[in-house]
């Protein structure tokens, strides 16, 4: 132990040589701390090393509950932190999951005391560069300062805000709606989808339910009310949302009535906790798991969007959904009621989609009386 220059074998004499760098190597709470100093300088390496002890110590001594978990890697404080969020926080576990996969593979083998703003801030280009979108990235760096204890989160949070540099710039979007011709060419090619009988019924609940894509794959025969035209939302990401009952209209009723009796046909019969959209690759076996997916690279979703010339998100048929909703002049609670939430400013784009709908009513009303005029003979 103390400090050192590793050796290494020259690629073109094939001899031992020693690096000019010299490192550092002890124990701390049981575990092997072995890093260069990026010095050439042996003096510089043994004052870095003895600042790295002090660092490490007094970090590790301002803990009162603990702290030996301290020193863990942070994907194994990761795996403790989602241990206690799946309990606390069911409905939001898998996001935290995926959220925590990625910050483990990037920081996994780093201990929490190394991580500081400039390492944040290396987190964010590193996955801007894997063309994650900003607002992923930001929940992402909001899990990962949760790992952190309270002061270190608290140090890193001020730094960033100084520099504005604790948030990727998000976009303010609510998604684009598909024209009425755009919504037949989905709904034509998700009907030709090959080996897949399910897309077409899943876009049909996002373009005339407003059902997320998780709502659609985790829904229950049991949810269904095919005589009174009526389903039942499951559980799903907002309390607003869970519950809900969306009124079949002439469209959706049919397909569900075909996709019944195609259902009742590959499985014999359809029993109340199953799935109407069963797992299973490349054909659903088992109607007693949900379909993992709808819209992956992999599923039938991107042979609709191709073969329809559309472009965009499987999510933009529940916001095609809303607003038609919001064009047939339908209010803010009715809208809510039956998308089961709604943020702000997809209210305020829809109150502007409102208006629109209105004044062409209104101008409607200014052609039909000019024409009344026209034929209009005083004395008749």
């Amino acid at each position: 132990m103390g400090v050192y220059r590793p050796q290494y074998k020259d690629k073109k004499t094939g001899k031992m040589k020693r690096t000019k760098t010299w490192y550092y190597e002890f124990i701390f709470a049981g575990r092997l701390i072995k890093e260069p100093s990026k010095s050439t300088s042996k003096t510089v390496a043994k004052e870095a090393e003895r600042q790295r002890r002090r660092e490490l110590e007094t970090w590790f001594n301002g803990l009162a509950d603990s702290p030996n978990e301290r020193v863990l890697s942070l994907a194994k404080v990761a795996e403790k932190f989602l241990v206690q969020y799946r309990v606390r926080q069911p409905k939001s576990a898998k996001f935290a999951e995926h959220a925590l996969r990625h910050v483990s593979r990037i920081f996994g083998q780093m201990m929490l005391v190394d991580i500081t703003d400039k390492m944040v801030q290396k987190y964010q280009t590193e996955r801007l560069k894997e063309f994650a979108a900003p607002k992923t990235i930001n929940e992402e760096v909001g899990f990962l300062l949760r790992l952190l204890n309270v002061a270190q989160a608290g140090a890193i949070r001020a730094r960033l805000r100084q520099t504005k540099k604790l948030k990727l710039k998000v976009a303010k979007t609510v998604g684009k709606a598909c024209s009425a011709e755009e919504k037949d060419a989905l709904l034509k090619a998700a009907r030709e989808a090959p080996k897949s009988k399910a897309i077409y019924m899943a876009t049909m609940l996002a373009l005339h339910a407003g059902l997320r894509d998780k709502e659609i794959r985790t829904l229950q025969w049991r949810r269904i009310d095919l005589s009174k035209r009526l389903l039942t939302v499951g559980e799903t990401k907002t309390d607003a949302g869970t519950g809900r009952t969306i009124p079949m209209n002439d469209g959706l009723h049919a397909a569900f009535l075909e996709y019944a009796d195609w259902f009742t046909d590959q499985f014999g019969k359809r029993q109340p906790e199953w799935y109407v959209f069963p797992f299973g690759k490349p054909r659903p076996n088992d109607p007693t798991r949900a379909q993992t997916s709808l819209k992956t690279a992999k599923t039938a979703w991107p042979f609709a969007r191709e073969k329809a010339n559309v472009n965009g998100r499987f999510h933009n048929n529940r916001h095609t959904f809303v607003t038609d909703l919001a064009e047939s002049g339908a209010g803010d609670e009715v809208i809510r009621d039956m998308a089961g939430h709604v943020s702000r400013d997809m209210l305020k784009h829809y109150s502007h989609i409102r208006t629109e709908a209105k004044r062409r009513a209104v101008e409607k009303l200014s052609s039909s009386s000019s024409r009344t005029s026209e034929n209009f003979k005083p004395g008749t």
